[in-house]
């Protein structure tokens, strides 16, 4: 048995140890990047003013506990993805084997279904602050957090995932061994608007799901 860290890996290894492909034209994705939602005065000021303080702020230069803490959380909390049934986990452990393999990491962000504890989750989110990071493949590592993800998921169920640069934002799913990446969207324009309309869709895929 190998074991290995999320950090290690990257959409080669994980193609090739795996035989993942990735795909450009996912329904799933385009279902999800496509939901329609009009935000309300009251959410159009709260995502314009946080928006603003990415810049006015020096959001670029921030470190990844202040990109997760000053910007990405309040998003995601405010875009109302928690209940009941699942909720919004940071910094939680997440391990499986697959094949050969006993992988384990800490995920930045995942949804899950849990209360005070994830339990089955349907959502990996992995956040980095610069285009290069020491520590690896950002792409990689919220590949293969969604590959564990699926197989707690006992290959039932597509995993959704998200990747962020700095103020880019990346969206992704995971089908049986066919994943699809989106292109970016700047949380520093209008497309704050996108990312929050594209959150507000994940919770109707979420709900789909159980």
């Amino acid at each position: 048995m190998i074991r290995s860290d999320f950090r290690e890996w990257t959409l080669d290894k994980i193609e090739d140890t795996f035989r993942l492909k990735q795909i450009h034209n996912s329904s799933l994705l385009g279902e999800l990047l496509s939901f329609e939602y009009q935000a309300d005065a009251y959410e159009t000021r709260y995502l314009t003013n946080l928006s603003r303080s990415y810049v006015a702020l020096g959001g670029d230069d921030w470190n990844e506990v202040e990109l997760e803490n000053k910007f990405i959380s309040p998003l995601i909390v405010f875009s109302e993805i928690a209940n009941e049934k699942y909720s919004y986990f940071l910094e939680r452990e997440l391990s499986t084997t697959i094949d050969d393999y006993q992988l384990s990491g800490r995920v930045d962000g995942m949804i899950a279904t849990g209360f005070r504890n994830p339990k089955v989750p349907y959502f990996c989110l992995n956040e980095y602050k610069r285009q290069t990071d020491p520590d690896g493949d950002p792409r990689g590592q919220a590949l293969i957090a969604m590959l564990a993800a699926q197989q707690l998921n006992e290959n039932k169920k597509p995993i959704f995932g998200s990747y962020i640069i700095g103020r880019d934002w990346y969206f992704m799913v995971l089908v049986g061994k066919e994943y699809a990446i989106s292109k970016d969207f700047s949380c520093v324009d209008d497309e704050v608007f996108d990312i929050y309309r594209i959150l507000k869709g994940l919770r109707v895929q979420i709900d789909k799901l159980i």
